[in-house]
């Protein structure tokens, strides 16, 4: 533990990375204020998979997946689209990332993934000790369920488990149809993760911590930002569109929307966008014990306190495109197609992951400024990894030691 303590702190980004970071600042006796443009606990936070995934260490940087990339994008049934009008802003992310698609760097990610997801799940522990989970929080277990359509990519994402020491339990057709007799038999075999956990309701969690978070002191402004800069050695400037404040040191944690921040400060980071959608089918939550994901779709069911969510698929295309209708009715199709009980969908919902085209997030100081610290890039594990990311970073504001490789999670690799 360091003995210095940071004067004051600000957070950009009410989602649940900057919630957890404001409520590990907070316990650190360190002031903090949280801005966001939007109610806290919105955005990706409220609407994504709800999934605690300690197990995803395996990302899309993987050569397997670019050789079926332009069979996936032509397809009018499948996990990943593209917004054509996009392309041109995607051409230098997806150069990255396709030098990024190769054995040493798919393992690379991994690695480094597992060493924070790891740790995921007894952060959150830590963190919901302090609120009333009841009826939000299932520890029942995830399966991932697959044809034998893609055998060696299953068989590859096993291997690689297995060699980071992932538990994981294979699991025969029979299995599957015991754990959740209302799935359609569709699949071979699957891996049942049985000490994950999935969320009832992550808007309601998500609430709850940052209730906890003013309860202890925390301060929150509703506000846009527009600027951030470091002034000298221990003062940054956050702008809003009303008024400046001045803080100590800032954490820019607003997910997809970071990257116009880190432009102004000179950082070329290729952070762009995966754009992900849910349904809910109301009063069919029953139907399932636990989370199942359908490895061949790209998508996965929840149960949920809203009804069944139906998420996922990956599409390409920024912040500012509609919502697709093409991607929900491939989500609904996908869903009915296991549980053909499911009738008519509601609450169609659009969200944005931010991801970099190595598939580690971004967790350290800016390269110029140094007060200035990432918190951002966790694509669609930000919500597995909000609590650990809250202990990390709040860990570099502190200035306090650890035990964690924290050099793979630096911006300077891209720059």
């Amino acid at each position: 533990m360091s003995n210095y303590i940071c004067k004051s702190a600000g957070i950009v980004g009410a989602g649940i990375q900057g919630i957890c970071t404001g409520l590990q600042l907070l316990k650190k006796n360190i002031p903090v204020t949280i801005f966001d443009k939007n109610d806290p606990a919105k955005m990706a936070s409220y609407g994504n998979a709800g999934h605690f995934s300690p197990y995803a260490v395996l990302q899309f940087n993987r050569p397997d997946i670019l050789v079926n990339i332009p069979k996936m994008l032509f397809s009018s049934y499948g996990p990943l689209a593209l917004k054509w009008n996009y392309v041109p802003k995607m051409i230098p992310w997806m150069w990255k990332f396709v030098k990024n698609c190769n054995t040493k760097s798919m393992l690379h990610t991994a690695k480094y993934m597992h060493q924070i997801l790891d740790l995921s799940l007894d952060a959150y522990d830590d963190a919901f000790k302090e609120i009333d989970t009841t009826g939000l929080v299932e520890r029942k277990g995830i399966i991932y369920a697959w044809t034998n359509e893609n055998l060696k990519s299953r068989n590859l994402e096993i291997k690689v488990r297995e060699d980071l020491g992932v538990k994981q339990t294979l699991i025969s057709k029979k299995e599957i149809s015991d754990l959740e007799p209302n799935l359609q038999p569709i699949f071979d075999s699957g891996v049942l993760f049985d000490y994950a956990w999935h969320a009832r309701d992550p808007y309601a969690i998500s609430k709850k911590l940052f209730d906890l978070y003013i309860k202890k002191g925390g301060k929150f402004i509703k506000a846009n930002v527009t600027h951030i800069n470091q002034i000298n050695s221990d003062e940054t400037l956050i702008k809003t569109e009303d008024k400046d404040y001045i803080f100590e040191k800032t954490v820019i944690a607003c997910g997809a929307f970071s990257k116009k921040l880190t432009d102004q400060l000179g950082e070329n980071i290729p952070l762009d966008t995966e754009r992900g959608y849910h349904v809910h089918f109301k009063d069919m939550d029953h139907l399932l014990s636990r989370a199942v994901i359908n490895l061949d779709r790209g998508f996965g069911l929840t149960p949920m306190n809203q009804g069944m969510r139906a998420v996922g698929t990956v599409e390409l295309g920024g912040l500012n495109n509609p919502p697709s209708k093409k991607r929900i009715d491939y989500i609904v199709r996908c869903a009915k197609e296991l549980l053909p009980q499911l009738d008519k969908h509601e609450d169609e919902w659009l969200g944005f992951r931010p991801t970099l085209p190595d598939f580690l997030p971004i967790l350290g100081p800016s390269q110029k400024n140094k007060n200035i610290i990432y918190a951002f890039g966790h694509h669609h594990l930000g919500w597995t990894l909000g609590a650990i990311t809250g202990k990390i970073v709040s860990g570099i504001v502190a200035e306090e030691k650890t035990n964690l490789d924290l050099s793979p999670y630096n911006s300077s690799r891209f720059n």
